[in-house]
């Protein structure tokens, strides 16, 4: 499986997410075998104002490959400016251009989503990245503005004559954000409708999610995100199954709370305790969903502030489970 001339093991992507798809989370999910993992979404105007948070943003580390970096902005200038800084300054193999974000703050700017609203200005703006850059290009998009504005067909059979590498559509509108359900059938639809690898993206929580989302769309890969969140081993039931068929077994308490330990420690080394743990604290919550009191424990889990604390929640919480007794909660 390829886009363009870049290798994909396999079909399952990981969706670019603001404040979480970080090193230390791309690195876990290729660590379950996904295909593809894209970073957080960098804003143009900062690489070409050489922000040094967005700087820092854009490092790729060895273990993270193959990877494609997501760039969001409007300006034709900026993006192409920008657009060159990643295909010649850093180490990522895919340059993505951001069509899907429907955020206010991005959306005001003239970007993500909103650039569904300007489909000629679009198809141009990703015309001229592709011509100033040797990285394949791709964009991740939405169906279109509302339910009375879906464009997502016609802009992906332009954007694929302009020499885009692949699409990634989320089924759902701007106006939906992330409510109600993604239309698969636009996806479809996209997918009849052009020839490189189109992506499915919305609603994947399962491996039979990602099954059904293959047979209805008929698509080349399946981008997952929030079904990770604390659940990357969503990715590997998911590979294990396209490979052999059976469905892996779920997930135990003791790997969970293993991995979310681990996940602490990367993102402490990442960022320094103080930031790393304060980002921790939604991590942890997603590890813990769905376990018998997770709701007394996530109030610890949201005042916590060193790993060390973080640990003697987890072995607290562990035992708990094990013999039901939850006294430490009342302290």
């Amino acid at each position: 499986m390829k886009i363009r001339d870049v290798e994909i093991d396999n079909p399952i992507v990981i969706a670019p997410m603001a404040g979480i798809t970080n090193p230390a989370f791309r690195e876990i999910c290729r660590k379950f075998k996904a295909g593809l993992v894209c970073t957080e979404m960098v804003s143009d105007k900062a690489i070409c104002y050489e922000n040094k948070k967005t700087m820092e943003m854009t490092q790729v580390s060895v273990n993270e490959h193959p990877l494609s970096m997501q760039l969001f902005g409007h300006d034709l200038d900026t993006m192409v400016q920008a657009a060159k800084f990643l295909d010649q300054k850093t180490d990522c193999d895919i340059i993505d251009i951001n069509m899907g974000c429907p955020v206010n703050k991005i959306v005001k700017s003239n970007a993500g989503s909103a650039l569904m609203r300007e489909e000629d200005h679009a198809v141009n703006l990703v015309k001229e990245i592709i011509q100033n850059v040797q990285k394949p290009v791709t964009v991740k998009m939405r169906i279109g503005w509302d339910k009375d504005s879906i464009n997502c067909v016609s802009l992906a059979k332009r954007l694929e004559e302009v020499g885009v590498s692949a699409i990634a559509v989320h089924g759902r509108t701007k106006k939906q954000m992330y409510e109600g359900h993604a239309n698969w059938d636009y996806i479809r639809q996209v997918k009849e409708a052009v020839t490189i690898p189109v992506i499915g993206n919305g609603d994947v929580k399962s491996v039979e999610d990602m099954i059904k989302m293959m047979e209805t769309t008929h698509c080349d890969m399946v981008m997952i995100g929030r079904g990770v969140l604390g659940d990357p081993w969503l990715i590997q039931r998911s590979v294990n199954y396209l490979k052999t068929g059976e469905i892996l077994k779920e997930t135990s308490v003791e790997e969970k709370f293993k991995l979310a330990h681990e996940h602490a420690v990367s993102l402490c080394e990442l960022k320094g305790e103080r930031v790393g743990m304060k980002e921790m604290r939604g991590h942890a919550a997603w590890y813990m969903k769905s376990l018998k009191n997770s709701h007394r424990v996530k109030d610890l889990i949201s005042r916590m502030s060193t790993l060390e604390e973080f640990d003697i929640i987890l072995m607290n919480y562990k035992n708990s489970l094990k013999t039901d007794n939850w006294q430490w909660l009342e302290r």
